[in-house]
């Protein structure tokens, strides 16, 4: 896996049968949506990521597709420029769909899967149980980023994964101090000073 990202190498395995840098692309990005939300307020978003001829069958458009007609080399996840338009798009409502090539094949989809036998935590909303139902019925994984600035990940109609975006940037962060430091952590919080 690319991008020094071992802290998501248990959620981005082969076994779930998606891309591990497409995946890990996409849940980068929905930290990214977490983190800085839209116009200074949060927003949620929902990315499913692989199966896109089953999700499609799945799925339905809300309002005309933003991205259709579009070429796939612009709609490339990876891309700086396809990742600005996804952030601005997430403020609709709807489903983004990403391929396991990495292109974002459709925006703005509203996932019609059956709910049936699917168990979620109490307090999570529709994107949530859009993300577990898709994935059950399909082999794609769900993004989900919370309103709360909690990015979710949902695979064959479970939970399997919570990122908290804070903890997640702290975890790539290196320090600046120069010679020898000290280090203690508290309540969860760590602080490194320089040593006298």
């Amino acid at each position: 896996m690319e991008g020094n990202l071992d802290i998501l190498r248990d959620i981005c395995t082969e076994k779930r049968g998606i891309d591990c840098e497409i995946l890990e692309a996409v849940v980068v990005l929905a930290i990214e949506i977490a983190r800085e939300g839209r116009e200074g307020r949060k927003i949620g978003s929902l990315f499913i990521v692989g199966d896109v001829e089953e999700v499609l069958r799945h799925s339905k458009e809300l309002i005309l597709d933003p991205l259709a007609g579009h070429p796939d080399e612009l709609k490339k996840v990876t891309s700086h420029d396809m990742r600005e338009t996804v952030k601005e798009l997430a403020q609709l409502d709807g489903a983004f769909i990403v391929s396991n090539e990495g292109i974002v094949v459709s925006a703005c989809r509203f996932i019609d899967a059956s709910a049936e036998g699917i168990r979620l935590p109490l307090g999570l909303g529709s994107r949530h149980m859009a993300a577990a139902s898709i994935t059950k019925c399909t082999r794609a994984v769900g993004v989900v980023v919370s309103e709360t600035s909690i990015v979710r990940i949902f695979d064959d109609g479970e939970l399997i994964s919570e990122i908290l975006p804070e903890l997640y940037i702290f975890s790539r962060y290196s320090l600046h101090l120069s010679g020898p430091y000290s280090e203690s952590t508290q309540n969860q919080v760590r602080v490194v000073s320089k040593a006298e």
